[in-house]
């Protein structure tokens, strides 16, 4: 957060960019969805999962296409930071240190890094500075629910 910007400067920066947390995703097994040690949250891996269910199921690259697949990627970073917002609350974000993005890829298809800017320019949008992440983007052959995408975080906090 910048240091010359008061309390509550992440929730302010959501709204006018009219983008709204949704509620945290409920696992889906053993897990949660982010946890706390020292100044980092880790999150799990988030499905673009909207009001409880998969928005889009499939391999990118054939039923699935690769500008379809960044908006997906999207919302699965909206998931991940609703995660961190449930743990430890959005404004107390540092900074984004890690994107680490899984796509189910067709054979073939080699465009993973594209479909993951769709979760790193969402973080540059809203964090401007301190979205700049490392970031992995690595093709697989199956996600859960036959999801195309997923997305995990690692991001600095407060205290």
């Amino acid at each position: 957060m910048p240091e010359s910007e008061p309390v509550g400067y992440w929730s302010r920066k959501l709204e006018q960019l009219g983008l709204e947390l949704p509620t945290v995703v409920p696992p889906l097994a053993s897990y949660v969805p982010a946890v706390r040690t020292g100044a980092f949250v880790y999150t799990s891996g988030q499905l673009p999962i909207v009001d409880g269910s998969l928005v889009a199921t499939g391999k990118v690259g054939s039923e699935v296409t690769a500008d379809q697949a960044a908006d997906l990627a999207r919302t699965c970073a909206l998931n991940a930071l609703a995660a961190v917002d449930g743990l430890v609350g959005i404004d107390s974000v540092v900074k984004i240190v890690k994107v680490v993005g899984f796509v189910a890829s067709a054979p073939g298809f080699s465009g993973q890094p594209g479909v993951l800017n769709g979760a790193s320019d969402l973080f540059g949008e809203i964090f401007g500075d301190a979205g700049v992440h490392a970031r992995s983007a690595v093709g697989v052959s199956e996600l859960p629910l036959d999801a195309p995408v997923e997305v995990e975080l690692v991001v600095e906090v407060e205290g």
